[in-house]
């Protein structure tokens, strides 16, 4: 594969299951757009790990081996009812749980003297746009918070800050039907499907993204 094939791939990862859940939708997502064609680009889908530090070097890993023009990072965002592209990534690890080896840190900055947010190169508030129209709930996150979910978002927009014309960014999404307990939001995994589907979509026929007031989580 020569390097102009592989600049013009998509990359969409998502996590492993993590809290004592069994599943993760967002890896069922990058399962199901694994090799799928979207916008004439192909798609590589990549599940990583949730374990801080070795969750980062996996996504790496794949960016070495992929070189994406677009990069869609997704995690689950249990208690949320829409999906979620997030605006900024923060440079801290502090986490309420352990991850999947049982690290739990607290107050730790992801890279010492970094700066101290990255923000997301993805057309946020049209992808909210879109998905709306589309009739799946959306909505702008203004943080991925401070777990595994973020720690990779800063990553990857660190990395990609030194990688001219590769966008990227992180989509929440919320739990699946059986994960939910009762009262908590849930969306099916075809919608959830078609949702990050949109959202590489627009990314790639959107390069300025829409000035639109509102629309975030609360």
């Amino acid at each position: 594969m020569n390097t102009d094939k592989k600049r013009r791939t998509v990359l969409v990862t998502g996590f492993e299951a993590f809290g004592g859940e069994t599943s993760n939708p967002s890896a069922e997502i990058a399962r199901a757009l694994d090799g799928k064609i979207i916008e004439g680009r192909p798609v590589v889908g990549a599940v990583l790990p949730c374990v801080f530090g070795t969750s980062a070097e996996e996504l790496l890993r794949w960016l070495r081996l992929v070189r994406p023009e677009l990069v869609v990072c997704v995690g689950q965002a249990g208690g949320r009812s829409a999906i979620t592209p997030e605006r900024v990534a923060i440079n801290v690890d502090d986490a309420l749980i352990p991850d999947n080896a049982g690290v739990r840190p607290v107050d730790v900055p992801i890279l010492r003297g970094g700066p101290a947010a990255y923000w997301s190169t993805l057309p946020i508030k049209a992808i909210v746009a879109g998905l709306t129209a589309r009739g799946i709930p959306s909505a702008v996150s203004p943080t991925a918070g401070t777990f595994v979910c973020n720690h990779v978002f800063y990553r990857l927009m660190r990395t990609l800050a030194r990688r001219k014309g590769v966008r990227g960014g992180f989509v929440h999404v919320p739990f699946l039907p059986h994960q939910a307990k009762r009262g908590q939001p849930s969306l099916p995994l075809d919608t959830m499907i078609a949702a990050i589907t949109g959202v590489v979509a627009i990314s790639l026929a959107t390069r300025r993204d829409i000035r639109r007031a509102g629309g975030e989580t609360h």
